[in-house]
């Protein structure tokens, strides 16, 4: 179980990377994270989609869309033919967090990944994949 202990001190090298972005541009973790959810994962563009797929409360994310929002970053958009679903958009001045976001998670994906070859980087994709499914299905099963 050594390896579910340590798996923190990835996410928090991570947030440490993104501070610098975040205290930059006046956000929280959670509103830089949603940006950069957004950017990463054009079809899961609603709030849903957000909180299944990051495994968020619902409340920290509608309030940090909220914020987003009133902060110019994200506009909702009512789809026509389903007035429940309301899709997130991206807008243009939220351009340069994303450029500056997308900077550091090129350093991340190097510093984890560095000293690995090329075979070693997919097989760890392929068992992380691998893990991460199996706790959706155990997930599922207990709902």
């Amino acid at each position: 179980m050594h390896f579910w202990d340590r798996h923190k001190t990835i996410t928090c090298y991570y947030e440490t990377l993104t501070r610098s972005v975040c205290e930059q541009y006046e956000l929280t973790q959670m509103e830089y994270d949603i940006l950069m959810f957004l950017y990463n994962n054009p079809l899961y563009n609603t709030a849903a989609d957000i909180v299944k797929v990051r495994k968020s409360t619902k409340s920290h994310v509608s309030t940090s869309l909220r914020l987003l929002e009133n902060k110019g970053l994200v506009e909702k958009k009512l789809c026509e033919d389903n007035k429940k679903h309301i899709e997130i958009i991206l807008l243009d001045s939220a351009q340069k967090i994303i450029e500056a976001g997308l900077n550091v998670q090129k350093e991340f994906v190097q510093n984890m990944f560095r000293g690995l070859t090329e075979e070693e980087i997919v097989m760890c994709k392929s068992v992380f994949s691998k893990i991460c499914n199996n706790a959706e299905n155990c997930l599922k099963d207990r709902q």
